[in-house]
């Protein structure tokens, strides 16, 4: 009797690993309370809203600086290439939410928890190292302004970006592969909206210790690295920037330089209370957890580009030229 009991449990082990994971209990916990299971369908509006507001509004800013004639240098390329992220990031997770939401489509296989984990860190991280690129390209328009066209250009750039892709990539490859080939025989329900490396990991019932470290690991040389040489960077700009004498050239520098310091404050302070709410989750419920996470990747996509298109003197007149261009063409259609 006792090999059979072992065997059976065995089995179960096996099919855990390789069934389907489920997360209809995360979506419960993101409502809150048992109470409102009935009005989940309700989520659907507001995180449909911000799905489309971030699509939508970054879609705005690529294609105005594509046909904009005027907004070809490095600067306003980083920044469609940050619009372009940011229009990425939602695609990787949002559609299947919503319809989790909506029809409670709530399964996905292993492979396909790992693909997403994998798309939502890398399109995630790859936000944090665009706008490193853009305060190197601030740092040497401000500190060194006569080598600029040597130093930053399209070529540069593209080397750049490359170099940046494979790091992140190779770093979050590092700690997405193993998490496939944890034992799952404490639960299949992932308590999120859309999977990420600990939600996956913490279902472990094995030792975690080295997928936590690797984790750990990939965020320091990542956003971490990111972070020092962003912070450097606009400290040596602001002063260089208070040193200049022509006061019309500093208001400029420090007024583009503090509209990318918004982007980048909303981005690192939003990541840092989603990685603080896994660190604590003995005092942060797991509704309030879920709820974090999602908005630290739907809120910067949504706000990017209005923050951008709002700041941005250039931007801003060409959006208003296209608009009004648009309703001159449509009077003149009617007349």
């Amino acid at each position: 009797m006792t090999a059979d009991v072992e065997e059976e449990i065995s089995v179960k082990v096996v099919a855990i690993r390789t069934r389907t994971l489920q997360n209809h209990k995360a979506l419960d916990m993101l409502l809150g309370s048992q109470g409102f299971l009935e009005k989940r369908q309700l989520l659907f509006i507001p995180f449909c809203l911000l799905f489309i507001l971030a699509i939508s509004s970054n879609s705005v800013i690529i294609h105005t600086i594509r046909t904009g004639h005027t907004l070809q240098s490095p600067m306003y390329i980083l920044i469609c290439t940050i619009a372009a992220v940011d229009l990425s990031i939602p695609m990787t997770f949002a559609p299947k939410m919503l319809l989790a939401f909506l029809f409670d489509w709530n399964e996905i296989s292993l492979i396909g928890c790992l693909v997403q984990m994998f798309f939502v860190h890398l399109t995630s991280s790859f936000q944090s190292t665009v706008t490193l690129i853009m305060a190197v390209d601030r740092y040497v328009a401000i500190c060194n302004p006569l080598r600029y066209n040597n130093y930053i250009n399209y070529s540069t750039l593209v080397k750049m970006s490359i170099a940046a892709l494979m790091r992140n990539g190779i770093f979050i490859i590092i700690f997405t592969i193993p998490a496939g080939y944890l034992t799952f025989c404490m639960s299949n329900i992932i308590e999120h909206c859309y999977c990420d490396h600990m939600s996956l990991v913490s279902l472990a019932c094995e030792d975690t210790l080295k997928n936590n470290i690797m984790g750990l690991a990939a965020i320091f040389f990542i956003a971490g690295i990111d972070l020092i040489f962003i912070f450097f960077s606009y400290l040596k700009i602001f002063i260089v920037a208070h040193r200049t004498t022509s006061g019309k050239a500093r208001e400029k520098a420090i007024h583009t330089c503090s509209t990318h310091l918004i982007v980048i404050l909303m981005g690192y302070l939003l990541a840092l209370c989603s990685f603080l709410a896994y660190r604590i989750r003995n005092s942060v419920s797991t509704d309030t957890h879920i709820l974090v996470s999602v908005l630290y990747l739907l809120l910067p996509s949504c706000f990017n580009p209005i923050i951008y298109g709002v700041r941005t003197k250039e931007i801003r007149e060409q959006i208003l030229q296209k608009i009004k261009g648009g309703k001159k063409c449509s009077v003149s259609n009617i007349g």
